[in-house]
């Protein structure tokens, strides 16, 4: 069984497998031996490796998960209703974290099975368990990595085009999949936009036909933006069409 904070050790693990095979022979992180011969790495040093590991966390979370995109569409919502710093960033990247662990669990728990338990029972060396374990995620970001993306990074790298999706690298389907996220967040972020902005234009209107020239339009539209985002019970349409694109 998965532990609670399994998430994070799959991610520390892949990337553990990233860099043990540069390590020495004999060396050791997180208790697994990562190969046989009579030298090892220090213990300050598997902690330095360690820390480094957990410095990259973060970035890996932002870039190789839903997160982007549901972040992404969260902050247009917010400038959509124009309530400036309501929700707070807090609030929007703690929903947006939240969201992100619920989608990606089976990716992870695919990940931790097939990849960080072999390697910890040395049913596997490291080449082969981060072979393994990346498999769930790539599978995951070539469902939402374009083509097109693919192809730009294919001829950027300089690599020859695989014979099937499953031989793609990691090192193309990762900017790719960061790319292709990149305009889904802002697609749906402009549709976001729309009746907000057809609400505004209203109230200019209104505004400028009876001389009231000094008062902001935008202190008028607020409220009325509000009230209908939550009388359409916005939070529930948004977030769950945002989560469901995930699942398709």
């Amino acid at each position: 069984m998965i532990r609670p904070l399994a998430l994070v050790t799959v991610l520390v693990a892949t990337m553990h497998c990233a860099v043990a095979a540069t390590a020495p022979a004999g060396a050791s992180l997180l208790g697994v031996n990562l190969n046989k011969g009579s030298e090892s790495m220090s213990v300050p040093m598997q902690i330095v490796v360690l820390l480094t590991l957990l410095t990259l966390l973060p970035a890996v979370v932002m870039t190789i998960t839903p997160f982007l995109r549901i972040a992404i569409v969260l902050h247009f919502l917010r400038q959509a209703l124009g309530t400036q710093s309501t929700p707070s960033n807090q609030v929007l990247l703690g929903i947006a974290l939240f969201l992100t662990i619920l989608v990606i669990q089976p990716v992870a728990a695919d990940m931790y099975h097939q990849g960080w338990e072999p390697l910890q029972n040395n049913q596997m060396n490291t080449s082969q368990a981060f072979d393994a374990g990346s498999k769930p995620l790539k599978t995951f970001m070539m469902r939402f990595a374009r083509e097109k993306d693919v192809a730009l990074f294919l001829s950027l790298s300089h690599t020859p085009a695989p014979h099937s999706a499953d031989e793609l690298p990691l090192q193309v389907l990762i900017p790719a999949y960061i790319l292709s996220e990149l305009k889904a967040g802002f697609q749906i972020g402009a549709v976001l936009f729309l009746p907000f902005l057809i609400i505004d234009l209203v109230v200019a209107s209104v505004t400028l036909s009876i001389g009231m020239i000094q008062l902001p339009p935008v202190m008028i539209s607020a409220p009325f933006k509000i009230l209908l985002f939550v009388l359409v019970d916005g939070w529930n349409l948004v977030l769950g069409s945002l989560m469901k694109g995930f699942y398709v």
